[in-house]
């Protein structure tokens, strides 16, 4: 069954140029391409998207504030921020608000390969965007978060490789267990962590 896939961008020739690369590949079925993301929480309930791509620069409302009011709204489905905006403002209130992904739009080509990567359990971010994260993670928060301290030895090494952006699959085959007790392990981290999504559990790191 083909990925369905929610597009919002205000750029007409991008939005269309996108529209085309999914719509080569009998993997993706985009759903509709919107201009603005004014109407998203209708568009969500009408359309059943798996994922959404995301512009942050949009008439009539904010992508980020776009993905608070999806959150807000109870729904989980996988948002990919794809922006110009590479600075760390943005990225920062886009992860915060519950975004899964960052990916910037000079890396047009990794969209596909994105999509599958935040349904697989992934966090798909450009590479620069990545390294601005990480800076945002003191490397001792993993020691010294109370929340954190709940985990298991187990949790916390998973949860490391979460913070280093690694699918289900590359965390599994790097600590040789199957997809799905990763799967069932980080559901465990989520909930002790009191988050929805890879991203979060990054930047709950920064919040204590």
């Amino acid at each position: 069954m083909a990925i369905k896939v929610l597009l919002y961008e205000d750029n007409e020739s991008l939005r269309k140029s996108i529209q085309t690369l999914l719509q080569w590949n009998s993997e993706f079925d985009v759903l509709a391409a919107m201009p603005d993301a004014t109407s998203v929480k209708d568009d969500i309930v009408a359309l059943q998207p798996d994922v959404i791509l995301m512009d942050i620069d949009m008439p009539g409302g904010n992508g980020v504030e776009a993905v608070a009011t999806i959150r807000s709204a109870g729904n989980q489905v996988p948002v990919i921020m794809f922006t110009v905006f590479d600075d760390d403002d943005n990225i920062f209130n886009a992860i915060c608000a519950g975004a899964n992904g960052y990916l910037l739009k000079k890396n047009f080509d990794q969209i596909p390969a994105s999509i599958k990567d935040v349904l697989d359990g992934g966090a798909p971010m450009t590479g620069s965007v990545a390294k601005r994260v990480l800076t945002f993670v003191p490397q001792n928060k993993l020691q010294k978060n109370p929340e954190i301290e709940t985990l298991s030895s187990r949790e916390k090494e998973i949860l490391e490789y979460i913070v280093k952006g690694y699918s289900y699959k590359m965390i599994a085959a790097e600590i040789s267990i199957a997809v799905e007790t990763v799967r069932s392990h980080i559901k465990k981290i989520y909930k002790k962590l009191q988050v929805n999504s890879a991203t979060e559990a990054v930047y709950k790191f920064n919040q204590h």
